[in-house]
């Protein structure tokens, strides 16, 4: 995977957990999700499927099923803004799965954002949605503390979605 084709240096640095690049605002957003295996398996699932996304009333145009390095996924909001990505991490392990996409040219962000879902010790069930990023567009820059709201809004989103489908509707 060629790190030419992404609008940041530093492709990948979300497995780092709190790593930000000079020039960039950080954004960590953690959500609980509930408890056990079966809500982790689900949550899982959803985030690698793209599911989550769907669910979340956005299009998800990508070239695979599954969240993979090397895929390519464009993110359409409200059917105007598209946000061409591709992934470049995932991680599929017994108590930790989810994936992290970088932005290419047409983004209206430049950066990089993680998804990931992990089962602690005590079984509690988490997402965290961890990104650095900076306006790229005209109307981000524009947009200046509202567009950082709605990126921070979009992840408590993506929290609130999940916990749905883990759950099964099941508030806790």
């Amino acid at each position: 995977m060629s790190s030419a084709d992404f609008t940041y240096d530093h492709v990948g640095a979300t497995r780092d957990a709190g790593f930000c690049p000079p020039g960039f605002r950080p954004m960590h957003v953690r959500t609980r999700l509930g408890e056990g295996e079966e809500v982790f398996r689900r949550a899982a699932e959803a985030v690698l499927s793209w599911e989550m996304h769907r669910e979340l009333g956005v299009g998800v145009d990508a070239a695979a099923d599954r969240a993979a390095p090397g895929v390519d996924v464009t993110i359409t909001l409200a059917g105007v803004v598209r946000a061409p990505c591709r992934v470049v991490w995932t991680v599929e392990e017994s108590r930790r799965a989810g994936w992290a996409y970088g932005t290419l040219a047409g983004h209206p962000e430049c950066g990089e954002e993680s998804f990931v879902v992990d089962r602690t010790g005590d079984g509690t069930v988490w997402l965290t949605v961890e990104a650095f990023s900076r306006p790229a567009r005209w109307y981000t820059r524009a947009g200046g503390p509202a567009t950082r709201a709605f990126q921070t809004a979009y992840a408590h989103r993506c929290g609130k979605t999940l916990r749905r489908i883990a759950t099964g509707g099941v508030k806790d």
